[in-house]
């Protein structure tokens, strides 16, 4: 299951902003929750380093544990980079790209308006937020939501899209023009940690 607990509990402890309100928090308190978080030991052992960046991964993504290991396998059995691999594959989940096309202000919203069926993929209503999305695979806002009034929001707030992505305001919708390479992914963690985490 996705995390449903507090948000900026956890972009604290992770000092990782994955919402508006959760940069706003971190640029205000700078220092891990909870009574001794300014005295805290700074210099992590490796494991812990790995654990970290794990979690991080997780929350960047709202994905479970299982979710996230079962992602790793596959990656792992791909040719290449396990890493650039695992990257790959969460970055085209439907979720992810409904996020990166401006269509939900956060990746927790764009998540819920996936399961909820706003979204079809190829003329087909998909409710599956994990589903891996191919290159020339159309995205698209259901007729019957377009006039949903935080998606409506988040589309003419949204930023630009990230260039493996082709995206139409006007028609609310997007194409995977191509499958991404790592450095164009706009995730800054390292995620060869994640490797060494699963590898052991």
């Amino acid at each position: 299951m996705a995390y449903r607990g507090p948000k900026a509990k956890v972009a604290r402890s992770l000092d990782l902003a994955v919402t508006p309100k959760t940069q706003k928090i971190l640029e205000r308190r700078k220092f891990p929750p909870g009574q001794h978080g300014m005295s805290r030991k700074k210099n992590a052992g490796v494991y812990k380093q790995q654990l970290v960046e794990k979690q991080r991964l997780k929350f960047t993504y709202n994905i479970s544990e299982a979710q996230l290991a079962k992602t790793y396998s596959e990656a792992n059995r791909k040719e290449g980079s396990s890493g650039d691999n695992l990257m790959v594959l969460l970055e085209t989940r439907l979720d992810a790209l409904v996020y990166r096309a401006g269509f939900a202000r956060t990746i927790f919203a764009a998540r819920q308006y996936v399961a909820h069926g706003h979204f079809q993929v190829n003329g087909r209503r998909s409710f599956s937020p994990n589903r891996l999305i191919k290159p020339n695979d159309l995205i698209e806002l259901r007729e019957k939501s377009k006039s949903h009034p935080q998606i409506k929001e988040a589309i003419e707030g949204a930023p630009e899209a990230p260039n493996y992505l082709s995206v139409n305001k006007d028609k609310k919708e997007a194409k995977l023009v191509n499958v991404p390479l790592r450095d164009q992914i706009p995730v800054k963690l390292n995620e060869q940690l994640v490797v060494e985490y699963y590898s052991k």
